[in-house]
């Protein structure tokens, strides 16, 4: 990585990894993840003649940590780019985005396009008004009846009707259990979470509707031999993600899915076409946001490539990092360096 500094936007001190020159693509890491998760693609897109900002996102690492839920809304989230950017004296950047990260690129698209030379995302295809649980390949044989998701009416509310309250989502909005459970062992949180190999996305939509309940915090005392998949970061790795957690704990970043109401109401009027150049990557073996997902993503993003990650699950860029690194770059040149 790096080595860090820091940039004074939008009320919070923001903690930024920068490297090379060139046009600006700037890293935008998920959930529960880090600056650090990009370490592999910092260097090879710096290498490639791109200008690399990696920031710790808000509530996240060594960035500032407000207390309020609000404090984490989309207008917040936006607005502190935007000032990372007026800080570092660069009027337009790609926004290049994995899980959360990748919804905020879409996002940043839709309320900043005069900031905004193109978006990259990475498993998180552009889903209008906050319907990311509520696509129909997620709600096959889950949904009442007659269901068909509604742009007007508050996403969280509409997932109740389908989802139990275990569904990692909805547990979130209903206490402090979530946090609980993550910030009591952050080592085993991440062991548990990050993984490869758990289930390919047909096997996992073949399973009784039970057993699709997205209910992905696992609860404390369960033997982790039972848990599917193989484990994914190395000993050090490992390391610096729990340690980072370990200080800020997990409700900060929590607090990012206790916005999805009120993010759906900010977009309401909002016109739902990204009207900038984008590359989405899917990942073939992604179950939380399937390659399936992304079809059909060129009715809101016209100007729209694709590339698909073979053999990689939603942790692409452990898993893959020199694919990732590959594809981004080969757009960047043709559509962002020329």
């Amino acid at each position: 990585m790096p080595p860090v500094h820091y940039v004074e936007t939008n009320g919070i001190r923001m903690a930024v990894y920068e490297a090379g020159t060139g046009p600006t693509i700037v890293l935008l890491h998920g959930f529960p993840e880090l600056a650090y998760s990009w370490r592999n693609q910092i260097s090879a897109l710096a290498d490639a003649g791109y200008h690399v900002i990696a920031p710790d996102l808000r509530g996240y690492g060594r960035t500032d940590r407000p207390a309020a839920v609000e404090d984490y809304d989309l207008a917040n989230l936006t607005r502190d780019l935007v000032g990372l950017l007026d800080e570092l004296d660069i009027e337009r950047a790609v926004w290049m985005g994995h899980d959360w990260g990748g919804i905020l690129a879409w996002q940043m698209a839709l309320f900043h396009e005069e900031r905004t030379l193109g978006v990259i995302s990475i498993t998180t295809p552009f889903i209008p008004h906050w319907h990311y649980w509520l696509h129909p390949e997620q709600l096959n044989g889950l949904a009442p009846a007659g269901f068909s998701p509604d742009p007007t009416i508050d996403p969280v509310a509409q997932m109740r009707q389908i989802y139990s309250p275990d569904m990692y989502v909805l547990m979130i909005q209903d206490g402090e259990e979530a946090d609980r459970l993550l910030s009591h062992d952050p080592a085993r949180s991440f062991r548990t979470m990050v993984r490869k190999d758990v289930i390919a996305p047909a096997d996992y939509f073949g399973l009784p509707a039970e057993y699709r309940q997205m209910a992905f915090f696992t609860p404390l005392g369960q033997p982790e031999a039972q848990m599917l998949g193989e484990e994914i970061l190395n000993a050090d790795d490992l390391s610096y993600f729990a340690s980072s957690f370990e200080e800020t704990g997990f409700t900060p970043a929590l607090n990012w899915y206790r916005n999805l109401s009120r993010n759906w109401k900010a977009g309401l009027n909002v016109d739902q076409i990204v009207r900038v150049p984008s590359l989405m990557i899917t990942a073939e073996n992604d179950v939380a946001f399937t390659p399936g997902m992304a079809e059909g993503m060129d009715e809101h993003v016209p100007d729209l490539e694709t590339v698909l990650i073979e053999g990689a699950g939603h942790w692409t860029l452990y898993e893959k990092p020199d694919e990732v690194s590959a594809a981004a770059i080969s757009w960047l040149d043709r559509r962002i360096a020329q």
